[in-house]
């Protein structure tokens, strides 16, 4: 497949962020019939929503970023390049850097200047299709056909990355871990990136598929080096269409061998549903099962996965951060036992999402910096649907700090303001987990029915925080995936931190004054489908 034109290098430029809707096609539509000198490319998001449409501009050293722009304003913005002018009047903001920079220019302020930006440092700014615009970072070749698989393994293994979301193989674990068990177990391999995450707060690795496939490809490529395979699948949900057209355009322009193997890259497609992210039931997507259901561990996937091939399941943030300490090992340089950056999606109460990339050294407090809070902050719920509730951010984001503090490690931080009612959050993470869990095991099936039962006798002046806490440590010691295990979590984390709002409940009252308009406010906790978590 024919490499896409890139951005980089050219001058002046007018860069469209372009994402899953009609607006950023009409603005590239009008950009392209106005332009002459001017060279317009088409980029991938740069994580916050609110921007879109998003136009850059560069031109002789100042790039400016223009948000939510109109067919007339970018045929206004062209017009001023094709003057030999950069058009800095009305920008959100511009930032002033040496010629031709291999990443995207970074504001003093706003959302772009939140944390750091390391697996997202592209974003927005390369072609995603490109293989030019990424090798020109480190004027040299893609990463796996500079690093050999026995150094990269060594320095991953040095370094003691860990694998990064729910549908990892090595989630919070090493992942040269679970390399090292893949390379022993009889079979030949096969690289799995996961990227099917129904969850719609949970935009990091859409984010990443859409603006810098290369990135994940790359990191892909070198654990199928490290584990002498040329086969990778990357497993999408069926709705992300963009995410596949750039996957399957990049995977065309890459051209290189595994072992003197050609490299071979299949992009498939499973249910748009939360379930069918969980590693193991992902495997059972892609080999054709109708139902889904998480597999008995032991073996696990490493031993016994894709076709009963042994089996290295990453998300793209993992894969990202691999391909990050093959190419700036600098950036892996710390004392902390989860080296490297998190990313991040703010969501739940604020005007707009959006996605930034801390340090693990760092506070999720920071990550609240990207966007615009509704209402009074009252908690967060940190780690996805089956997040923990917190009253206090200050928290690192680290596998390790989130883990101690009870809070999930998803990389989704939802604000919850004060009009929220923690009794009815808990309870609609609850009947989510009674409709959406795949019914393999009892307490997955049994314990998330009895969990809504015991929170809907509240309402009845029955409150047994005993008996909850009692089932909650039974399913997370005996349900067999991620999904029975944490799905007591929310309800759990909510009566530590607001049991007087449960108690109160018992009484008739809702302290938030949410319940008595339940009916009329459903929407804002309720999820659109049993596959999906976004809130209205």
């Amino acid at each position: 497949m024919r490499e896409q034109r890139g951005a980089i290098g050219q001058s002046p430029t007018v860069r469209i962020s372009s994402t899953a809707t009609p607006a950023p096609e009409a603005v590239l539509d009008v950009a392209r019939e106005t332009a002459t000198d001017t060279h317009v490319a088409e980029v991938g998001p740069v994580g916050v929503p609110r921007f879109d449409p998003l136009a850059v501009t560069t031109a002789d050293g100042t790039t400016a970023f223009h948000t939510a722009v109109s067919p007339s304003d970018v045929r206004l913005l062209v017009d001023t390049l094709e003057e030999g002018e950069s058009p800095t009047d009305g920008a959100h903001a511009v930032v002033s850097h040496d010629p031709e920079p291999a990443t995207l220019p970074r504001p003093d302020s706003g959302p772009l200047a939140v944390g750091e930006r390391v697996a997202l440092a592209r974003c927005g700014w390369v072609a995603p299709a490109s293989v030019t615009d990424y090798e020109y970072e480190f004027s040299a070749e893609l990463v796996t056909t500079t690093t050999g698989s026995d150094e990269a393994f060594d320095r991953l293994a040095e370094v003691g990355l860990r694998g990064r979301g729910r549908g990892d193989g090595s989630t919070d674990d090493p992942v040269s871990e679970t390399w090292t068990t893949v390379r022993e177990a009889p079979g030949d391999p096969v690289v799995v990136v996961n990227g099917n995450e129904a969850d719609e707060n949970a935009r990091m690795d859409s984010l990443l598929l859409e603006s810098v496939p290369i990135d994940v490809l790359d990191g892909a490529s070198a654990v199928a080096s490290v584990l002498e395979t040329p086969d990778i699948v990357v497993y999408l949900d069926e709705s992300d269409t963009l995410a596949r057209e750039r996957v399957e355009r990049a995977a065309g322009a890459i051209d290189r061998d595994v072992d003197g193997v050609e490299l071979n890259v299949q992009v498939a497609s499973g249910p748009d549903t939360y379930r069918a992210g969980e590693m193991t039931m992902a495997l059972e997507s892609l080999e054709g099962n109708d139902r889904l259901e998480a597999r008995r561990r032991p073996p696990g996937p490493a031993e016994y996965g894709l076709f009963g091939r042994p089996t290295a399941i990453h998300t793209p943030r993992t894969l990202a951060q691999v391909r990050a300490a093959l190419a700036s090992p600098e950036a892996m340089e710390t004392d902390e036992t989860d080296p490297g950056t998190r990313l991040i999606t703010v969501a739940g109460d604020v005007e707009s999402p959006a996605t930034v990339e801390l340090p693990t050294d760092g506070s999720l407090k920071t990550a609240f910096d990207a966007v615009v809070g509704d209402g009074q902050f009252k908690a967060a719920c940190v780690g996805g649907v089956f997040g923990g509730i917190t009253r206090d951010i200050r928290v690192s984001p680290s596998a390790g700090a989130l883990r101690s503090s009870n809070l999930g490690t998803n990389g989704i931080v939802e604000r919850l303001n004060d009009d929220r009612c923690m009794v009815a959050f808990a309870g609609k993470r609850a009947k989510f987990a009674r409709e959406g869990n795949c019914g393999r095991c009892v307490p997955g099936r049994e314990g998330t029915k009895q969990l809504l039962e015991l929170l809907r006798e509240i309402y009845d002046g029955d409150y047994n925080r005993g008996m909850i806490e009692e089932l909650a440590r039974v399913m997370r010691r005996s349900s067999i995936c991620d999904f029975g295990q944490t799905a007591s979590r929310p309800t759990t984390t909510a009566m530590s931190n607001f049991d007087s709002e449960f108690t109160a409940h018992t009484e008739g009252y809702c302290p938030a004054g949410f319940c008595e308009e339940q009916a009329a406010t459903e929407r804002r906790t309720e999820p659109r489908r049993p596959g999906s978590t976004a809130h209205e």
